[in-house]
């Protein structure tokens, strides 16, 4: 809790005490190797060191995620984590990575080439009906406890096709609440593939790439996507559905926005 002074339109100052979102340095090292400090909120940090393990291509399953071991240290906080198999090779090539990107004035080729890069075909599926994503809406804030109290957190949640909530998770990152949602489901052996993920986060590419690279068949989301995020998810199959409401959504891509293609021809 901290305090603030709340100026209103009318002039007046009034003392007011507020909950910050919890926000803290993370440093997530895969087997000994220093691999990224990321800025979250410092919860569900084994869900976020497995999640972002399998959104970077170090791990394909939670069951090649050996170990994970949270400790809080004077600055931050600190996820080691063992990964075994292509896990091992991927960390070599980051530290290589490393040592060219200091000068060569090579390597936004090699980013750009790497953006470019077909996303795994998602498996085939059957549209989603709209009825659960309005019912997993109308629940979704009562599994919001960090974002009730400050208005300041994403969410990310795997919802089950009846608009049941299966997991949530929550960060101050829109990028960290979907790696601890694809955490926490890995670890817990419940697809996301067997419902769809809900997103509070702006639709960038991205959010589209991790949902994809997780397995899930269906994203939707609470805002618009970039042109991109469209892109990608056209490319690879995945239903995006976007700007979800309580009372409406549209179908982005995907089996839904093709049939509604072909209702429109």
């Amino acid at each position: 809790m901290g305090g603030a002074v709340e100026v209103t339109a009318d002039g007046r100052r009034l003392q007011v005490e507020r909950q910050w979102v919890p926000e803290a340095p993370v440093a997530l090292e895969f087997n000994g190797v220093a691999y990224a400090v990321m800025m979250a909120t410092p919860t569900d940090l084994a869900d976020f060191a497995t999640g972002f393990a399998i959104g970077e291509g170090l791990a394909t399953t939670a069951t090649q995620v050996l170990d994970v071991a949270v400790a809080e240290v004077e600055n931050g906080w600190v996820v080691r984590t063992t990964v075994e198999g292509l896990g091992a090779e991927k960390l070599g090539e980051r530290v290589r990575a490393r040592v060219a990107e200091s000068s060569c004035g090579l390597c936004g080729i090699e980013n750009l080439e790497a953006v470019a890069r077909p996303l795994p075909a998602v498996a085939p599926h059957e549209p989603i009906a709209s009825e659960a994503i309005f019912r997993a809406l109308s629940h979704l804030r009562d599994h919001q406890p960090l974002g009730r109290a400050t208005g300041a957190a994403h969410a990310a949640a795997h919802v089950a096709l009846d608009g049941s909530l299966v997991h949530v998770r929550e960060d101050v990152g829109r990028h960290n609440a979907l790696d601890k949602l694809v955490g926490v489901s890995a670890r817990s052996g419940k697809p996301l593939a067997t419902g769809f993920v809900l997103s509070t986060a702006r639709c960038s590419y991205e959010i589209v790439e991790k949902a994809v690279r997780a397995g899930a068949t269906t994203l939707v989301t609470v805002s618009l996507p970039t042109s991109m995020a469209v892109k990608r998810a056209q490319a690879a199959g995945l239903s995006l559905w976007a700007l979800a409401r309580d009372d409406s959504v549209l179908a982005v891509a995907g089996p839904a926005a093709a049939a509604q293609e072909r209702l429109a021809d």
